[in-house]
C-alpha cells in the first residue's frame, strides 16, 4: 500500500514599507498552481517543485498530492482576502483523508495585511489537521524566524547560498529525512536560537564575507545527531516580531544538542553581525567609480529599489543621475515598472519617439516623475525562460514591454514586476550586456549568479526606496529597532 505525502507552497518575500500590495495576479505571473498538472512544469529544474517532482518519480512508492502552491516575486504585504483563500485551499485538500507526511515550501517572511507572522499560521493549521505525522518544511535563508516554528514542524532547513541555486537541494533533503521519519528511522527535534540582531542583506552573499564565514562555521558542525543547521540572516524589510537573524537546528532524537548548537551558532552570528553593516555611494558618485573602471560592462546597482527586497521598479534617484551624467558610452538602466506606458508605447509603434515621464509613478516621495523624449527601440510580450544559473528552466513573465533611448541610455520599462536575475532578460530586448558600458540595474545580489562573470566590476549604490539602505529610517512598529546593526 503506497504512502501518501501532501505537498503546499506559499513562497513570497514581503517588503512591510512598499506601498504596493501583493495580489493574485503578481502571484498568476509566477506561481498559482494545484494538482496534478503542477510538477511536470518543474522537472529537471533547481526549484523546490523540481525536487518534488524527483522525489515523485524516483518513489513510487509515494503518492504525492500537490495541494495549493503559490509563489510571486518580492513585494509588499499579501492581500489578507488572498491569503484566507490560500488557507481555504490548503484546509479543504488536507481534510477528509489519512496522510503520512507533509512538506511544506515558505519563504518565512511573509506579512499580509493583517498578519506578521502568517507562515506560523500555516505551520498551526496544517498541525492541527494532521495531528503527530512528521511535517517538513523549507526555508528562505532570509527568513524572520520565531521559535515556535520548532515545535510546529518536525524536520525543516533553509537555503544555504545566496544567490539562492540550492533551493532543489534543501527541499530533497527536507523530503529525504521526512521519509526517515516516517519510517522510525530517525525522531527529528529542533531548535531556534534568536541573537538578537537585524542584519543587512548585502553581505549575506555566500561567495565571500562574514556569511560564507557563517555557513562554513555551521557546516562544520553538522555531524551526528545533528541533521542539519541553517543560519538565517533574516529579511529587515519585513516587520515583524522576529525580524532578524536566527538559527534552525534539527537533531535526531537529541533535543539538548539541537538548543546547545543552536546557540553556539546564534553566538557566532553576533560576533560577525558588525561585517555585514554597510555604506555605499551616492549614485553620481558610484557612476563617476564606473567610469574610472577600464573595460566593461560595468554594474551600477540601486539596491534600494531592488525587486528582490520588494522594490517598486518605481524610484528615480539613479535615472535621474544617469540622465546628468549623460554618458558618452552606451547605457542601460532596467528597469520601471509601468504597464501603461509599455501599452503606450506598443500602440505607438517601433522607430516612433515617444514623450511621457518615468518613475514617481506609485510613490514621489522616493524620487518625482523624470520626463523625457525618448525612441521606441524595441517592443517584446516578455516571456522567456531563465537559462541559469538561478531558477534554469522556469518560465519568466515581464509582461508587453519596450525598450526606449534617450541619447546613449537604454530604458527598460515593462508591464509586469520582474527581477533582473537572467541573461534572457536582455536577450529578449535584443540587448548585449557585454556591449554596455554602464549597465545600471534595480537589484543587488541574486543578479550575481548570471551577470557577474560578465562584469567587470560592480558597483553599489545608496539612492531612496522602499528597501534603501538606512535601516534606522524604516517606519518600524513590530520589530524592535534596538536589534538594528
Amino acid at each position: 500500500m503506497k504512502r501518501s505525502i501532501a505537498v503546499a507552497r506559499l513562497w513570497l518575500e514581503v517588503n512591510s514599507f512598499s506601498p504596493v500590495p501583493t495580489a493574485l495576479a503578481d502571484f498568476e505571473a509566477k506561481e498559482w498552481l494545484i494538482g496534478p498538472e503542477t510538477l511536470p512544469l518543474f522537472a529537471g529544474t533547481p526549484t523546490e517543485l523540481g525536487a518534488v517532482e524527483a522525489f515523485s518519480r524516483e518513489n513510487p512508492a509515494w503518492d504525492v498530492q500537490v495541494l495549493r502552491c503559490a509563489a510571486a516575486d518580492p513585494g509588499g504585504p499579501m492581500e489578507e482576502a488572498l491569503f484566507e483563500r490560500f488557507l481555504a485551499d490548503l484546509e479543504r485538500g488536507l481534510s477528509g483523508r489519512r496522510w503520512d507526511a507533509v512538506y511544506l515550501s515558505l519563504h518565512g517572511a511573509l506579512i499580509t495585511q493583517a498578519r506578521t507572522t502568517p507562515d506560523i499560521d500555516i505551520l498551526k493549521l496544517v498541525r492541527c489537521i494532521v495531528g503527530a505525522i512528521p511535517i517538513g518544511a523549507s526555508f528562505d535563508m532570509h527568513g524572520n524566524i520565531g521559535p515556535e516554528m520548532a515545535s510546529l514542524v518536525d524536520v525543516f532547513a533553509g537555503y544555504k547560498t545566496l544567490p539562492h541555486l540550492d533551493m532543489d537541494v534543501v527541499a530533497a533533503k527536507v523530503l529525504k529525512l521526512t521519509v526517515q521519519a516516517v519510517e522510525g528511522r530517525i525522531k527529528p527535534v529542533g531548535a531556534v536560537a534568536r541573537p538578537r540582531c537585524i542584519l543587512h542583506s548585502f553581505n549575506m552573499r555566500t561567495s565571500d564575507g562574514p556569511m560564507k564565514e557563517l555557513e562554513e562555521f555551521a557546516a562544520a558542525r553538522t555531524v551526528h545527531p545533528i541533521l542539519d543547521i541553517t543560519p538565517y540572516g533574516g529579511f529587515p524589510y519585513a516587520d515583524s516580531p522576529f525580524t532578524g537573524a536566527s538559527v534552525m537546528v534539527c537533531a535526531d532524537g537529541d533535543a539538548d544538542a539541537a538548543r546547545r548548537v543552536a546557540e553556539e551558532v546564534a553566538a557566532e552570528i553576533k560576533r560577525l553581525s558588525p561585517q555585514f553593516a554597510v555604506e555605499r555611494p551616492g549614485a553620481r558618485a558610484g557612476l563617476e567609480q564606473a567610469r574610472s573602471v577600464t573595460g566593461g560592462p560595468v554594474a551600477v546597482l540601486e539596491s534600494g529599489d531592488n525587486t528582490y527586497s520588494g522594490g517598486i521598479a518605481d524610484t528615480t534617484g539613479l535615472f535621474q543621475a544617469l540622465l546628468v551624467f549623460d554618458p558618452q558610452e552606451p547605457a542601460v538602466f532596467a528597469y520601471f515598472h509601468d504597464p501603461e506606458l509599455a501599452e503606450r508605447a506598443h500602440a505607438t509603434g517601433v522607430g516612433k519617439v515617444i514623450e511621457c515621464k518615468l518613475g514617481g509613478r506609485v510613490a514621489p516621495e522616493y524620487g518625482v516623475p523624470v520626463a523625457v523624449r525618448a525612441e521606441i527601440v524595441r517592443l517584446t510580450e516578455g516571456t522567456f525562460k531563465n537559462s541559469g544559473p538561478m531558477q534554469r528552466g522556469v518560465e519568466a513573465q515581464m509582461g508587453r514591454s519596450v525598450l526606449l533611448r534617450v541619447g546613449q541610455i537604454e530604458i527598460v520599462v515593462t508591464s509586469k514586476r520582474l527581477p533582473v536575475n537572467d541573461l534572457g532578460y536582455f536577450e529578449q530586448l535584443g540587448v548585449d550586456p557585454r556591449q554596455v558600458k554602464y549597465l545600471c540595474v534595480k537589484t543587488k545580489n541574486h543578479f550575481r549568479a548570471a551577470f557577474a562573470p560578465l562584469c567587470a566590476s560592480i558597483v553599489e549604490v545608496d539612492t531612496p526606496g522602499p528597501a534603501g539602505i538606512d535601516l534606522s529610517k524604516m517606519p518600524y512598529r513590530h520589530a524592535n529597532k534596538a536589534d538594528l546593526v
